[in-house]
């Protein structure tokens, strides 16, 4: 077996097990019935499968310029996503009126 196929079953992996984590991800959207537990699968399922995709990409295509960019990639998404769903979750606990029946929400955090 040569280093191009041990490669190439590495990149599979990541990528098909990738691809099963975003799936899981679609899943929990649907299944859940509030916006805070949806986004809460949406932003952990789809930082990971993402992250194992790009980095099957990686694995695929060899180190680069373009390894590079991907890897700024991964970065940015490791920042952003957390940033993103905590601005969702404080939007959606400070405009919904109803948001003590649906969740248990503590009125004395500071957010």
């Amino acid at each position: 077996m040569t280093v191009e196929w041990i490669r190439f079953i590495i990149a599979s992996v990541l990528i098909v097990v990738g691809v099963v984590v975003v799936g899981i991800a679609v899943f929990g959207l649907f299944k859940y019935k509030f916006v805070i537990n949806r986004m809460q699968v949406a932003t952990t399922c789809d930082t990971l499968g993402i992250m194992l995709i790009l980095i099957g990409i990686i694995v695929l295509q060899g180190f680069s310029a373009m390894t590079f960019k991907i890897f700024l990639i991964i970065g940015f998404m490791w920042l952003a996503n957390p940033v993103s769903s905590h601005l969702i979750a404080k939007l959606e606990i400070d405009t919904n009126k109803h948001i003590d029946e649906e969740c248990e929400v503590i009125e004395d955090a500071n957010i």
